[in-house]
């Protein structure tokens, strides 16, 4: 009897045993699938993502399928109906802001404007940032951004310039303009109808994009108390890396909406780094 009852112990404790390594196991390749889909990562070294190079990025992308990084809750905020304008919070996410400024920062020179009269661009002092382009579906990760302005927009990628990176050092700014066309050379080649603008950097003070023709009360944004005094004199929102602002240059009926007039503040403290997409009525080539 002491043996039977000492086989039955030990086949339990062999039970026991084969139940908990299963249940190991079973684990880790719950854990493996999660890995592998992206959905959970593991911790990162001390060192932050800033240190990244693009390669880094572009691996990083390609593991997690559409985006790059984790871009948080997503909401939509109206901010204006005349201009039409709309706050999109976290439509990029950290890793892709990084991603942006670190492909462009080579490649920045002097912004310039276009010339009403010949449709080229030339000099100003009314735009004092520095800027580059970069090309349509250039990469993975700047196609999977441009897909997800179509989505917002409900505008083809086709219709969409190709990126503009745009750095502001402290005490430059684009003073308030249309983006829209005024010149018949670039109306015939197709009309600007949007803009996708992302906010690539916090800035400490000043930055913001302000809107001097918006309709209604410009005071009742939650930020007011937060604004320059070159961002008081319109309806106006503040640089939040991660967020987008779309505005709408022409109106449901195909004319264009002069109260989308808009600007950028001086940079007062900080640095600003933006990217923007004109969005064309018709397919831009």
């Amino acid at each position: 009897m002491a043996e039977v009852k000492h086989s039955r112990i030990l086949a339990k404790k062999r039970l026991t045993v084969t139940i908990v390594l299963w249940i190991l196991v079973m684990l880790s390749v719950a854990l493996l699938m999660l890995l592998g889909l992206g959905i959970f990562s593991l911790p990162m070294s001390p060192d932050d993502s800033s240190s990244y190079d693009l390669t880094t990025y572009r691996r990083m992308a390609s593991k997690r399928g559409r985006g790059l990084g984790y871009r948080g809750e997503q909401w939509t905020e109206v901010i204006s109906w005349e201009p039409r304008a709309f706050l999109f919070h976290n439509f990029l996410s950290k890793e892709e802001c990084e991603y942006l400024i670190k492909l462009a920062q080579p490649f920045m020179i002097k912004s310039s404007v276009v010339d009403s009269n010949t449709g080229k661009s030339k000099d100003s002092r009314v735009r004092t940032s520095s800027g580059m382009f970069l090309r349509r579906g250039q990469d993975k990760i700047i196609s999977d951004i441009e897909k997800r302005i179509a989505e917002y927009t409900f505008m083809p990628v086709e219709h969409g310039v190709g990126l503009q990176v745009l750095h502001y050092e402290v005490g430059q700014k684009y003073d308030p303009h249309f983006d829209y066309f005024l010149d018949s050379f670039n109306i015939r080649k197709g009309q600007r109808m949007a803009t996708m603008l992302m906010y690539l950097s916090d800035v400490e003070e000043g930055g913001e994009t302000v809107f001097p023709s918006a309709e209604g009360n410009v005071s009742d944004v939650p930020w007011w108390d937060e604004l320059s005094e070159c961002g008081k004199s319109g309806l106006a929102v503040k640089p939040k890396m991660g967020n987008a602002l779309l505005f709408w240059s022409m109106r449901p009926n195909n004319t264009v909406d002069p109260s989308s007039l808009h600007g950028g503040c001086p940079v007062i403290k900080g640095d600003k780094w933006s990217s923007t997409k004109w969005i064309h009525v018709n397919e831009y080539k």
